[in-house]
Order: structure tokens, then C-alpha cells, then sequence
């Protein structure tokens, strides 16, 4: 751990099916570098990416994937987060994450944390349980906003005040790549045909059949496929041999060299989306708890973009052929243009989460 004089955070990231919590704790700290040091606790594994943004970083392994039962593993999170919280001192501790794990509250009690935040999504499905923890244990709660919404202050006492941010993107728009320099940065032609492939790690659903299926069309249409490689994923797709593999993080600084993007519609990639206007075909996870498929929905309205679960092959073809029509291309068009947004969505939401951590220190 490195030595400083500005006032120490501690950033407390769960591991989901991806790097959206990882990669939102991120946002907030590169916001926020210039004022505090930023330090990081991560349940994923992508540790190294939080290093190569300049933190420091330590690492536990997350109950999902742990042999521990879950009264044993919160005692292990609560003794090594105390480690740590000895060690920094942190002014404020920011938990991004569903549910706050018991021996996360009680190490920062019996630290004597002076402040924590606790950070999550609004946009879960119907049906879903809510987290029996009450906010009052927070000094801040900060709700993700989805596209379309504003800065709002919903309850303005602390402890316990919330807020709802506008949608939240790790980089800054004059961080992105433009087209050309990205396709220079990827080792890319510059006049090829080029459709991203980010479907996820494929550690809770397996996305090889897919994956595969979508190669082939794309292929048909005359573009090279790029396949993104997630770090923290434990078995990679075998790949045709005129597959790009690339392994790229943040993979939005490089995202505008590419004519079509196909992922998940996942938080964070459905931000990315919006900030670039890349084409987008949305393939919802639907085995996570927050509503994707409602998520991609409102992109849609905005970014020529289409939603399907592509599981079979004719799901496939017609995902495809939608999305090249509402790009308004053909298979022999070299490259598609990119279309205005249909009207301008505030992406603050990094910044306005930023100053409400800020405002925290004292």
C-alpha cells in the first residue's frame, strides 16, 4: 500500500456475472482520484484491471465462488476487510452490490468507519425480493439511474439519504477512441467491416451455441467478427480461426472502431451503447435479477439497436437482418454511419455520485 496525504477511500465491489460492479466502483474512483486515494476491496477477480486504472488493490474470493458456507465466509470478509481498514483508514466506504454482506457492516463498525455508501441498481424484475437491510445503517445511498432519468435527491436526512444518479459510464466522452484511432490501437483495417462480439464470461450462462450461431451470420454479411475475451471468465469459447480474439478493458475506449456491437444489456453495457451509438444486437441475460430485456428496451428508442434471445438459428437470422435493415444497410455496404442520438440523455451520473462521495469526506 502506497502513502498518502489525501483522505483514504475504500471501494467494496462484489463479483456478478460480469464486471458492472467492478467497473462502477471504477467510475467513481477515476472521478474522484484527484481528491482522494482511492483503494479497492473486489470480490472479482479482474484485480490486475484495477491496476492497470491506477489503484491499489486487495482481493477476496466472493461466497459464489468459495467453499465456505456463508457464516463462515462472512467471518473471513469480516476479519480480512478489517486487515485492510486498519491499515488505510478510511474516511468513507463505498459498497457497490445487492445485498450488504453482515461481515461487511460489521468490520466497518468495529473499525469505526466514519462514513459508508452503499451503491446499487434501481432497475430489478418484477418479483424481486427486496434486501432486508435498512438504508439507515447508509450515510448515503446512491441508486443507478436508468437511461432517461435525472439527478433526484429522493430523501435528503442522514443518515439514510438517497439519491438517484443519471446513468453511470466509466470514461469520459473525450476518453473514447475515435473510429480510425481505435482500429489503429486494435491492429484493425481501417476499411474492414467489423461487428464486437462482448456476450459476457459465460460463467452463469453458457454462451458458446450462441455465440457460435452469430458468428456464422455476421460472417454471411461480410463482416469479421471480434471476440472479447472477459477476464474473469473460467472457460473461453473455442473460436473459428478467422476470429479476432482481443482482450480490451475498458473495452468502450475502443468500442467506436467497430460498425456493430453484440453483447449482453447488462448496466454498464447498455451505458456504453448510448455514450458510443455503435448498432446494437441486445441478447438479455435472463438468469440475472435485474430486467435486461426492459434495459435494452430503452436503448433501443435511441440507438439503432435490436432485442432477441437468438437461441435458435431463425432467431438468429431474423436478429441479424432486423438490425442490418434499421441500420439501413445492405451486405455490400462497406460500413454503416453513425446515427444522432433522437434527443441528448444526461450521462453525468459518475460525476454526480462522485460529489456526493466527495462531499463525504468533511
Amino acid at each position: 500500500m502506497s502513502r498518502s496525504s489525501r483522505p483514504a477511500i475504500l471501494f467494496f465491489n462484489i463479483n456478478g456475472t460480469g464486471l458492472g460492479h467492478l467497473s462502477t466502483c471504477l467510475a467513481y474512483a477515476h472521478r474522484l482520484r484527484e481528491h482522494a486515494r482511492p483503494v479497492f476491496f473486489s470480490l472479482a477477480s479482474a484485480v490486475e484491471k484495477i491496476h492497470e486504472m491506477g489503484f491499489e488493490a486487495d482481493y477476496l474470493v466472493s461466497p459464489a465462488w468459495s467453499r465456505a458456507a456463508n457464516w463462515h465466509w462472512n467471518r473471513q470478509l469480516s476479519r480480512r476487510l478489517g486487515l485492510l481498514l486498519e491499515r488505510i483508514r478510511p474516511r468513507v466506504l463505498v459498497f457497490d452490490g445487492t445485498w450488504p454482506f453482515r461481515g461487511l457492516l460489521h468490520a466497518a463498525a468495529a473499525h469505526g468507519v466514519p462514513r459508508i455508501v452503499w451503491s446499487n441498481l434501481l432497475l430489478y424484475k418484477q418479483g424481486v425480493r427486496p434486501v432486508p437491510v435498512d438504508e439507515i445503517h447508509f450515510d448515503l445511498v446512491i441508486r443507478l439511474g436508468e437511461i432517461g432519468d435525472s439527478f433526484a435527491i429522493e430523501r435528503n436526512e442522514r443518515p439514510g439519504r438517497r439519491v438517484r444518479v443519471p446513468p453511470v459510464t466509466l470514461l469520459r466522452d473525450d476518453e473514447l477512441l475515435a473510429r480510425d484511432e481505435a482500429r489503429a490501437a486494435l491492429g484493425l483495417d481501417r476499411d474492414g467491416r467489423y461487428a464486437l462480439f462482448s456476450l459476457g464470461p459465460g460463467n452463469l450462462k453458457d454462451i458458446s451455441g450462441i455465440g457460435r450461431g452469430l458468428i456464422d451470420e455476421f460472417r454471411a454479411h461480410g463482416f469479421t467478427v471480434v471476440w472479447t475475451r472477459a477476464p474473469i471468465t473460467v472457460r473461453d469459447v473455442p473460436l473459428p480461426d478467422d476470429v479476432v480474439p482481443i482482450v480490451a478493458y475498458p473495452l468502450v475506449r475502443y468500442m467506436r472502431a467497430f460498425d456493430v456491437f453484440v453483447g449482453a444489456a447488462g448496466y454498464n453495457t447498455c451505458c456504453e451503447v448510448l455514450q458510443t451509438r455503435v448498432p446494437t444486437l441486445f441478447v438479455p441475460n435472463t438468469l440475472v435479477v435485474d430486467d435486461q430485456t426492459k434495459r435494452a428496451q430503452r436503448v433501443a428508442e435511441s440507438v439503432p439497436s435490436v432485442i432477441s434471445s437468438c437461441e435458435t438459428a431463425a432467431e438468429r437470422a431474423r436478429a441479424v437482418a432486423r438490425l442490418l435493415e434499421r441500420m439501413g444497410v445492405g451486405s455490400a455496404e462497406p460500413r454503416p454511419s453513425r446515427p444522432p442520438l433522437s434527443e441528448p440523455f444526461d450521462l453525468s451520473g459518475a460525476e454526480r455520485a462522485a460529489e456526493e462521495i466527495r462531499a463525504l469526506l468533511g
